[in-house]
C-alpha cells in the first residue's frame, strides 16, 4: 500500500460521495472518533471506514492491566490504545481495513440482542469478500460450537473466533466488535488485507514466540487467499457502498 502522509490533526479523509469517506488515522484518532459518537444520543447511523499508516495496538476495555503494563514495560514504538469495546488485542496497521458503524439503540438491525446484531455485518463482509473472489463465511453460533479455540490465544482479538466474524480457510479473516450505550450503538469490524506481523503484538505484550507461529496458523488475509494484494481503495469503496445500500441514508459525524 503506498505511504500516505498525515494531515495535522492525525487523520486524512478521501471523499467518496457515499455515507463516508476512507480515513487514514492512527489508532488513538479512530478510538477518540468512536468514543465521540456515543456521547450524544445518535438518531441515524454514522459511518468510517479506516486505513493506518502505522502499526499500533488497541486493548480491550477488560485488558487496562495488560494495556498498563505494556505502556509501562515500553518494549514497542507501536503506539497503545485501551478502547471501550471488548475483546481481545488488535494489532492495527497498514495490513487492515477497519470499519465503525454507530447506530441508535432502537435500529432495526439490532433486534434480537448483542449477538444476533453482528450477524449482518457478519453476512455483508463476507459477501463483499466473495465478490473480490475469496471464499468467505460469517461463522454462525452453531458452526463456532463445534470448532476449538486455543486458549493460548484467549488475549487477542484474531487468537479467537465468535459469532458471525468471517473465516476463509477455517482461519480469521476478519473481527468484530461491539459498544452498546444509552446513546447508540457502535459496532467495529477489522479485515486483514494481508499477513499482519504478530511479533509486534506479541512484543508489546511481552508473548513468547511461539505465540506468533500460533497466530500465523489461527489467521489469513485478503492477499493469502487471493495469492496477491488487494487495493485497500478498492475494497474500501466495495465496502462503503454495501453499507450504504443497507443502512440508507447516514447522518454527519459527531465531530472530524
Amino acid at each position: 500500500m503506498p505511504s500516505v502522509a498525515l494531515a495535522p490533526s492525525g487523520t486524512r479523509q478521501r471523499t467518496t460521495g457515499s455515507c463516508s469517506a476512507l480515513t487514514l488515522a492512527h489508532a488513538t484518532a479512530e478510538q477518540d472518533w468512536n468514543t465521540r459518537q456515543l456521547a450524544a444520543p445518535v438518531t441515524a447511523p454514522r459511518v468510517r471506514v479506516w486505513a493506518y499508516p502505522v502499526p499500533g495496538v488497541v486493548f480491550g476495555c477488560a485488558q487496562a492491566v495488560l494495556h498498563d503494563e505494556a505502556v509501562q514495560a515500553a518494549r514497542t514504538q507501536c503506539e497503545l490504545v485501551q478502547r471501550r469495546a471488548g475483546g481481545g488485542a488488535v494489532l492495527t496497521g497498514p495490513w487492515m481495513l477497519s470499519s465503525s458503524v454507530v447506530l441508535p439503540p432502537h435500529h432495526r438491525l439490532l433486534a434480537g440482542g448483542t449477538v444476533t446484531s453482528y450477524r449482518w455485518l457478519g453476512i455483508l463482509h463476507a459477501g463483499l469478500l466473495r465478490d473480490f473472489g475469496i471464499a468467505a463465511h460469517a461463522l454462525a453460533p452453531d458452526e463456532l460450537a463445534r470448532r476449538q479455540s486455543d486458549p493460548a490465544l484467549a488475549w487477542a482479538c484474531f487468537g479467537g473466533l465468535s459469532p458471525w466474524e468471517v473465516i476463509a480457510d477455517g482461519r480469521k479473516l476478519v473481527g468484530l466488535a461491539q459498544l452498546r450505550r444509552q446513546h447508540g450503538v457502535l459496532l467495529t469490524t477489522g479485515t486483514l488485507l494481508q499477513r499482519p506481523d504478530w511479533s509486534l503484538l506479541c512484543r508489546a505484550l511481552g508473548r513468547p514466540d511461539e505465540d506468533v507461529a500460533r497466530l500465523d496458523a489461527a489467521t489469513t488475509s485478503c492477499a493469502d487467499q487471493l495469492g496477491t494484494p488487494i487495493h485497500i481503495e478498492t475494497l474500501a469503496d466495495g465496502l462503503q457502498q454495501m453499507l450504504t445500500d443497507v443502512l440508507g441514508e447516514c447522518e454527519e459525524e459527531n465531530g472530524t
